[in-house]
């Protein structure tokens, strides 16, 4: 598509010599060229349409990549790539081989850390600004959403670099959305501070003035804003923000290109750490989006005159909500945990039915895992519905908080398996390696709907540590037998067998129709493994295990050594993901490039 001015932008140099009404036009060609990609690529919507203007304005003000950018999450960084000379490769955007959704460094200089998941921005930017501090030169800028900011490593790190001196800014986009709507005292906080708004166009009017004059400008500028401060504080008293060392600008219209770079460059001009508030509203521009932004956040392809199509397919997601909403009807000790992802791991309905008993804790998955055992050691039967790849972060509290005391929290590990488009920072492909090696731990793998409802109730009352890991997506139901129990052999009384777990059994199903002499075993309860399992293979010449995880770790090797200390002589073969990360693709792609899809699975056999 052509445009008049994003075709003649190719670094963020071009849109500093633009006026007004070039600005403006830049802003709305951005948004043409995202919702046209995104529409057919699928993607992060809203949250990109809303920060539109503010990248407009983090670029005309600061000099990227000497002074650094980073977007907590990266998710709504597309304006970013565009204005950096992405242009021309926007269209591969999620697709295989093509650029990422999200920040990645081996992409473009001026993406200078790997974003993914949240609240990570403002650790990463204060170590960047550090650096730059200490080898010369620029400065660094975290842009974080008031969702992330529900996650405690941000202030963690607004703690450590508040106590310090120098240039470091930070860029709150307060749209008052995450993923789902945000909760907890920080949104109330943000509400309070968007409604004191009186004094800020004087404010800035007088800034402007000051900084254009020569010499003494600057200086006149900097004292009677640190004597304005002073009386603010004494008049409002602090936020959070000041509170914890940083001086507090805003808040500003994050549309408004023109304030916004006038506060950009007060906060740029400050020698302390500075925090601008800007005010965004999600999925500006397109009028679907911004009516429901949930719906828009992050979405496959859609026609864009007729919006977004309603799913029509029930998912794992959908089949989990319904399982526990069936569980809490009967026992009221059942009670729902997310981390600010009600509608995406399926808990809508949950969280209208049973309100007392449905806990969005905010993008805090560590604080979810040890709230979850506090409820449980309290008595109750919580199941904390999670993304696999968000699920990492509360690895030492399931360890310690969970696992040494045995405590019988449910864990249910949505996305499990590849996921597809989103990339490196959101496969689920490790959880099964880093759980196995905690003790007390029991983890489950269902392949279709029906196990998945089972294990979920089934788990209800067993005093253990539960995990239930299924895919993203919708089953392939082309079983017609019976699973139970911890595994399930499918036999042709072969000499050879097929070993796996969870989705990808459906797809060892369809190879076993084409192959003789071939037994399928299916593995319900994937770890800890039975001496009935290694008994079991021990008795076949060959053993073929493919595996939808991390090969190092995984079940397969954990299985492989309990063979060979059994004394087995047939062959053994591994098929899983090698030591590296899974990239954009489809997952039929990525199954197929991994050995993991049906036609794969028949050759190997067979050769």
């Amino acid at each position: 598509m052509e445009y008049k001015i994003l075709n003649k932008i190719n670094s963020p140099k071009d849109i500093k010599k633009l006026n007004k009404g070039e600005v403006d036009l830049l802003c709305s060609e951005i948004r043409n060229e995202i919702i046209d990609v995104v529409s057919k690529n699928g993607g992060h919507l809203a949250s990109n349409l809303g920060a539109v203007e503010l990248t407009v304005a983090l670029h005309r003000v600061f000099s990227s990549p000497d002074d650094a950018i980073i977007f907590d999450v990266g998710h709504q960084s597309y304006a970013h790539k565009l204005l950096t000379g992405r242009l021309d490769r926007f269209g591969t955007l999620r697709q295989e081989g093509g650029i990422s959704g999200f920040m990645r460094p081996q992409e473009s200089e001026h993406d200078p850390f790997v974003t993914g998941h949240s609240s990570n921005s403002i650790s990463a930017a204060y170590g960047i600004y550090k650096a730059k501090s200490i080898l010369g030169g620029g400065t660094a800028v975290a842009v974080i959403g008031d969702g992330a900011m529900t996650g405690g490593m941000a202030y963690e790190a607004l703690n450590n670099a508040g106590a310090k001196k120098g240039n470091f800014i930070v860029v709150l986009n307060d749209n008052k959305m995450s993923i789902s709507k945000n909760v907890g005292a920080m949104p109330r906080a943000f509400t309070k501070m968007r409604n004191r708004k009186g004094y800020h166009k004087m404010k800035f009017a007088i800034s402007n003035i000051l900084l254009k004059i020569p010499v003494i400008g600057k200086p006149i500028h900097n004292v009677i804003f640190s004597v304005k401060e002073a009386f603010k504080t004494f008049v409002y008293k602090n936020n959070i923000f000041t509170s914890l060392g940083f001086n507090y600008l805003g808040p500003v219209n994050g549309h408004d290109t023109e304030s916004m770079e006038s506060l950009f460059a007060i906060a740029k001009s400050y020698n302390r750490p500075t925090l601008v508030h800007v005010v965004t509203t999600k999925g500006k521009g397109y009028t679907y989006a911004e009516n429901q932004p949930k719906d828009y956040h992050g979405v496959s392809a859609f026609d864009v005159q007729k919006g977004k199509g309603c799913a029509t397919n029930k998912s794992y997601s959908d089949i989990a909500g319904e399982a526990l909403c069936q569980l809490a009807a009967n026992n009221k000790n059942v009670c729902a945990i997310t981390a600010a992802m009600t509608e995406g791991t399926g808990l809508q309905e949950f969280a209208a039915k049973y309100k007392s008993r449905f806990f969005d804790v905010g993008i805090a998955e560590q604080h979810a895992v040890t709230f979850a055992a506090g409820l449980a050691s309290g008595g109750m039967i919580p199941y904390f519905a999670v993304y696999s790849t968000f699920l990492q972060r509360g690895y030492d509290q399931v360890l310690h908080d969970a696992a040494i005391a045995n405590v019988p929290v449910k864990l249910l590990v949505d996305r499990a398996g590849i996921v597809g488009d989103d990339g490196e920072s959101h496969q689920g492909v490790f959880d099964v390696a880093y759980l196995s090696t905690i003790p007390n731990v029991n983890i489950y793998s269902p392949c279709y709907y029906n196990e998945l409802k089972k294990m979920i109730i089934d788990t209800a009352d067993k005093k253990e540590i539960s995990v239930i890991r299924y895919p993203r997506g919708v089953e392939n139901n082309n079983f017609e037998g019976e699973i139970s129990g911890n595994y399930t052999v499918c036999s042709q009384k072969g000499s050879k067998a097929i070993v796996t777990y969870g989705r990808i059994f459906s797809n060892a199903i369809e190879a076993q129709k084409a192959l003789d002499d071939t037994d399928v075993i299916k593995l319900n309860k994937v770890y800890p493994i039975e001496d009935e399992i290694v008994q079991l293979l021990s008795k076949y010449k060959e053993v073929y295990f493919f595996e939808e995880g991390i090969l190092s770790g995984g079940i397969a090797e954990h299985i492989g050594s309990r063979l060979i200390q059994n004394n087995f002589d047939g062959k053994y073969s591994i098929y899983a993901i090698g030591n590296e990360f899974v990239g954009s693709s489809t997952i039929p792609s990525a199954l197929k490039k991994y050995n993991l899809d049906t036609e794969s699975m028949i050759e190997i056999v067979k050769d």
